[in-house]
């Protein structure tokens, strides 16, 4: 008879002290992504593994790094392992995350990104100039330390793209091949994303050798998360808001706006309703980013206002609902907002607010996630709703990704 039992952490034979910080943050068993990752990574072959928002695909590479770095010879002075992250949320996040793993381990670890302070810049310097076992970094910060002259990465044993499909959709692509021009080839190089586009695969033909592919990517929202849409005109999205936030006991809403202005907007409408809110887009300052990030986790404000720059790479458990105030612009984009809600096995509920300019983005969705997603009426005081099924007065453009046709750097987020 077939063994069914789920394996543990330890049954992938990572080192005890490994173990023992990862028991600490309450890990007991791998996930789907990291069951199949970690052996490969353990053994030193490049790896492209591909899995759905909410997967735990940051441990999956971390914890077999950390144990190669582990028996690895110490060369100090030198950067050990660099991963590349799309932004600075990311960045943080993965190096808290490489903090709790490795808490019984000694490595040590930076996250070097944009934004911050000339101590900030400072402190990064010393860390790429002394040496570091791991640095978390995002290509256009990088890049600034390494046009300054200081930078060797000549000893890099272990190279990770994480959210691969988002740098490339955020035009880093030339940045990216000109920092691994900086490295030495005989390196393990990872590849990790949510989705698979062709470019993704054209990038790791080029950097990585003979692959072990990892596919569990689905493209479609967790189990439990309970999806419905409203149609609404834009002018009425404000009022249908406020409509669904007030006298709601949730601890935890996330809403997601497509521009820096319509999260200002919202921002105002929901303090005039005497809601506490807080907000991220690309204009905050680092501090002001983390602050509001916090404020959401430790549940002083209970709902965050924000731009796409938060889809990917936060981790925050038991967010309740989701609100998408804009459908995306991406199918794929609709999979990662929603991937918010339902984490870890949990439940949640996903709103989307669907203009009739908006409907043919709608069908994209549900072709993708191959679903119909519940249509739920209109609150009376906000009238009739649109009909959806009418064709828009003008033929919309090709839903495309971003960066599919040359990669653009410009986001308003």
């Amino acid at each position: 008879m077939e063994n069914t039992e789920s394996k543990t952490f330890a049954d992938l034979e990572l080192d005890g002290v490994i173990l023992e910080g990862i028991s600490v943050m309450g890990y007991t068993t791998p996930t789907p992504v990291q069951e199949a990752a970690i052996p490969q990574i353990l053994h030193g072959v490049d790896v492209i593994a591909c899995a759905q928002t909410g997967t735990g695909k940051t441990a999956a590479y971390l914890l077999p790094l950390m144990q190669n770095i582990l028996i690895e010879q110490k060369n100090n002075h030198k950067v050990n392992t660099l991963i590349l992250v799309p932004t600075r949320e990311l960045a943080l996040q993965i190096d808290q995350n490489l903090q709790g793993m490795a808490y019984y381990a000694p490595l040590s670890s930076l996250a070097i990104y944009g934004g911050g302070d000339g101590a900030g810049f400072e402190t990064q310097k010393r860390a790429l100039v002394d040496g570091a076992d791991i640095i978390i970094a995002t290509p256009g910060r990088l890049l600034s330390h390494l046009s300054l002259g200081y930078v060797d990465l000549g000893h890099i044993r272990h190279l990770v793209l994480d959210e691969s499909d988002r740098m490339l959709d955020m035009g880093f692509i030339d940045d990216i091949m000109t920092i691994i021009k900086q490295m030495p080839a005989n390196r393990q190089t990872l590849m990790f994303s949510a989705t698979m586009p062709s470019e993704i695969r054209v990038l790791a033909r080029k950097i990585l050798k003979e692959p072990v592919e990892i596919n569990l990517a689905v493209s479609k929202p967790a189990a439990g998360v309970l999806q419905g849409i409203y149609a609404v005109f834009e002018d009425k999205k404000t009022d249908l808001l406020v409509s669904l936030l007030e006298g709601k006991s949730l601890q935890s809403i996330l809403v997601f706006a497509s521009t820096k202005r319509k999260v200002d907007q919202i921002e105002k409408k929901l303090l005039k309703a005497k809601l506490e809110i807080a907000c991220i887009h690309s204009d905050y300052e680092q501090s002001e980013r983390e602050e509001a990030m916090l404020k959401f986790k430790n549940k002083s404000v209970s709902i965050l206002v924000a731009t796409d720059i938060v889809s990917r790479g936060i981790d925050i458990e038991s967010i309740d609902l989701v609100v998408n105030y804009d459908v995306p612009m991406d199918a794929e984009d609709y999979v990662h907002r929603v991937g918010r809600t339902a984490r870890a096995q949990n439940t949640g509920v996903a709103i989307t607010f669907v203009t009739p300019e908006d409907a043919y983005r709608l069908v994209k969705i549900e072709d993708l996630i191959e679903s119909k997603i519940r249509v739920i009426p209109l609150p009376p005081h906000l009238g009739a709703s649109p009909d959806l099924t009418e064709k828009p007065k003008r033929k919309p453009g090709g839903f495309r990704r971003k960066g599919s046709s040359g990669f653009n750097k410009s986001r308003n987020s």
